[in-house]
This record gives C-alpha cells, sequence and structure tokens, in this order.
C-alpha cells in the first residue's frame, strides 16, 4: 500500500468520524479557506497560541466542523452568523452531540465579534484558564 496516499486520506486527529470524514474534508478544506469576516477577526486574537492554548479551526470532530476548538481543553467555540437564527434545533442537535462526546460548547455572535473582538477573546481564554 502506498503510504503517501495512506496518510492523506487518514485525519491527523482521531476526532472525525470516519465513516463521514472523506465525505465532509472537501467542505472543512473549502471552510477553512474561506473564513467569514467574524471568524478572520476574531482567528487573529487566537491563532498562535496568542491567548495561551492552541486552538486549531475549521476542525472536524465527529460528523460536524467546528469554527475553532481547543483540543487539550475540549472546548469548541462558534461564531454564529444570522443563518444561525433559523437553524436553532439543529445548533442545539449539534451542541448536545459534541458535549456527549466530552466537548463543552461556547457562541459567540458576529456582532460581538464585530463590536468588541478583544473582549471576546478574554472570555474564551477565562473559559479555557478554568477548565480542568
Amino acid at each position: 500500500m502506498d503510504e503517501s496516499k495512506h496518510f492523506k486520506t487518514k485525519p491527523g486527529f482521531m476526532t472525525a468520524n470516519l465513516s463521514v470524514y472523506r465525505k465532509i474534508r472537501q467542505l472543512q478544506i473549502y471552510q477553512k479557506s474561506s473564513p467569514t469576516k467574524a471568524e478572520r477577526i476574531i482567528w487573529h486574537y487566537l491563532r498562535n497560541k496568542n491567548i495561551g492554548y492552541r486552538i486549531r479551526r475549521q476542525h472536524i470532530i465527529d460528523r460536524f466542523i467546528v469554527d475553532f476548538v481547543c483540543l487539550s481543553k475540549k472546548l469548541v467555540i462558534e461564531i454564529d452568523g444570522k443563518i444561525h437564527l433559523k437553524q436553532k434545533k439543529y445548533d442545539a442537535l449539534r451542541t448536545e452531540i459534541l458535549n456527549y462526546l466530552g466537548f463543552q460548547v461556547i457562541r459567540f455572535s458576529n456582532d460581538e465579534i464585530y463590536q468588541d473582538p478583544e473582549a471576546v477573546a478574554i472570555k474564551i481564554k477565562t473559559i479555557l484558564d478554568n477548565i480542568f
């Protein structure tokens, strides 16, 4: 078996559901290369351990692509745009499944990030500091 081909089809972290990984990998690549304005703004504060923790963006967990995650603390950070107003049931189910998998989920609206991204970053850091 060609090991280089095998490596490219296997996720780097085993948080993905392997039965759906190949199906959502292309979407994940697209979302990572096309962040929303709010995601770009908050990523400036979260990347390179700026808040003291390694944060991944557009990471696959089970069958979902989460906006941001700190794997070591099992904290998912979601940025909610207007679309989320129409999908509250789906978001609740998704949060329930992520909770079941051991992840805590926190959400911020685009408006919160636009108004004061530094305050959002401080809230995220405070939450991470208090997870044991």
